[in-house]
């Protein structure tokens, strides 16, 4: 009888540029996606508006260590399994095929919505850029928006071309983007620093009580998100394993320190000027005025759009490749499934799903709504999609360790305390909106996550048989053995694992990849 291989012939996620991307490639990921230059500018902002100003640092002290713990819980699962799937991937090992179905249409929500809110969010920016040469750019009414509208289908445009050319042209024109974003931001962070002088002890001193730091800690926690997208070139890393857990706990950490500068470079320069940040509209624009370096102003517009610009790069690369992997298992149609023969990228999921991401916050002005309004209500359902997912997938890393039988009392606590914590997170994210584009946001979240999962459901129900294909992930190859150039397969052998009687590895669960 003929012996079954011990490896496959071919890799459930091939016609992906598999073990092509080095360590700086795989960590333009996931710092693009959180786009840290846009949101530093945002965040203290933000976080000092729904719970003031004196909770601004300890609110974003409190959800870097939330995203902290986070990413521990997910490179539970990026040590032991290269996934395109991401959260998706690791809650079906954990939890099953079901929660894993709710995952998968949390993450579609999270990083589809961030990406038309970081193209929106470049249109608004450029639209403030050029209204500062041709005021009449800045009336009022929805006419107002029009360039802005134009600058989106274009950064769309930009982020199709970027993306369809192949992962690593994609991730070094993100990176580069990020990076001459956070560049310009430390600068200016530096400037009003040394132009304030020493800061006093008050500025930076909280004066809030615990339940403003908790909704504070709420908000700042929505600048972290894409932090975890690394995991989706888990197939494409040359050394996942390695690369993929150090990109997603680096981004993490280094984006928390980057916000805390710039909270309190804000704090900071508001107190000096006698100004509150809670009352402030644009803090860079009136801090640069204040302080007499206006002309950092629009310096700072310019590196936010291409901070923008890497965000949707990002976001938009781990989008299509969670819609690559439900294809490859049968949970959506197949043709999204489909893979670039030249460049290595999931063509095909790409070709529908970014003309769509443009288009409908262009749709949405254009039918009356006003951009700024449009974009809050975007990030209100980005946001609702990755706490969900991040819940989840803590909430998986017990189940999944029992499995692969390598639990510890220390990662079972964390993963529980911090699911529960994201719980609390997700209820008060959604309870706590306040005005009618936040209010409605939360409501298209819930809307849009019933309905994604019963439609999820609902075809495991119709095709039981999708259930042992769902949690797809790359497995070694003949081709990546030595002496793997003298290996045939012999007459009949099946070479798509996923199939039924495709040659897999022993460990079909694949947690050791």
């Amino acid at each position: 009888m003929r012996s079954r291989p011990v490896v496959a012939v071919r890799s459930p996620v091939h016609g992906l540029a598999r073990r092509s991307l080095p360590a700086l490639d795989v960590l333009a990921q996931p710092v693009s996606a959180v786009a840290p230059a846009a949101a530093a500018t945002t965040l203290p902002l933000l976080v000092a508006t729904v719970a003031g100003g004196g909770s601004v640092l300890a609110s974003v002290t409190i959800a870097l260590a939330l995203a902290g713990a986070v990413a521990a819980c997910v490179n539970q699962f990026t040590r032991r399994i290269a996934a395109t799937g991401s959260l998706y991937t690791f809650v079906v090992r954990g939890l099953g095929p079901r929660a894993g179905v709710v995952t998968g249409v949390a993450m579609l929500l999270g990083y589809g919505f961030i990406t038309m809110f970081a193209l929106a969010g470049g249109g608004w920016y450029a639209q403030l850029l050029l209204a500062r040469a041709w005021p009449s750019l800045a009336h009022d009414g929805a006419a107002g928006d029009l360039p802005a509208l134009v600058v989106v289908v274009g950064l769309g445009a930009v982020a199709w071309w970027v993306l369809r050319r192949g992962i690593r042209r994609s991730a070094r024109v993100a990176l580069v983007a990020e990076v001459v974003s956070m560049t310009l931001i430390g600068a200016l962070v530096v400037a009003l620093l040394v132009t304030a002088g020493p800061p006093s002890a008050s500025a930076l001193t909280p004066h809030t009580s615990p339940g403003d730091v908790a909704v504070g800690a709420v908000v700042a926690l929505t600048a972290f998100v894409g932090f975890e997208s690394a995991a989706t070139l888990g197939a494409e890393a040359r050394r996942p394993f390695r690369t993929v857990p150090r990109a997603i706990i680096w981004t993490a950490l280094g984006a928390g320190v980057l916000y805390l500068g710039a909270a309190a470079a804000q704090l900071v320069g508001y107190a000096q000027v006698g100004l509150d940040l809670a009352a402030g509209v644009s803090p860079s624009d009136e801090l640069t005025a204040a302080f007499g370096v206006g002309w950092a102003g629009p310096v700072l517009d310019v590196g936010v759009v291409a901070s923008f610009l890497a965000c949707a790069i990002a976001s938009s690369t781990a989008l299509v490749r969670v819609l690559f992997t439900m294809a490859r298992e049968g949970l959506v149609p197949s043709a999204l499934g489909r893979a670039h023969p030249e460049h290595g990228t999931p063509s095909t999921a790409l070709a529908i799903a970014l003309p769509v991401l443009t288009a409908a916050p262009v749709v949405a002005v254009m039918a009356g709504a006003r951009l700024w309004p449009t974009m809050q209500a975007l990030l209100v359902v980005s946001a609702g999609g990755y706490v969900t997912a991040y819940a989840l997938v803590c909430a998986a890393v017990p189940a999944f360790l029992v499995r692969v039988g390598e639990v510890t009392r220390p990662a079972v606590v964390l993963a529980g305390v911090t699911a529960t914590a994201l719980g609390g997170a997700l209820l008060a994210t959604l309870a706590l909106q306040t005005g009618a584009a936040r209010r409605a946001g939360a409501a298209l979240f819930v809307a849009l996550l019933l309905a994604g999962a019963a439609m999820g459901l609902g075809r495991l129900r119709r095709r039981p048989h999708l259930r042992a294909r769902l949690g797809v992930h790359d497995e070694p190859v003949v081709a990546d053995l030595l002496g793997a150039s003298a290996w045939t397969p012999p007459p009949g052998t099946p070479t798509n694992p996923g199939t039924p009687g495709s040659p897999r590895t022993p460990a079909v669960d694949g947690e050791a990849a």
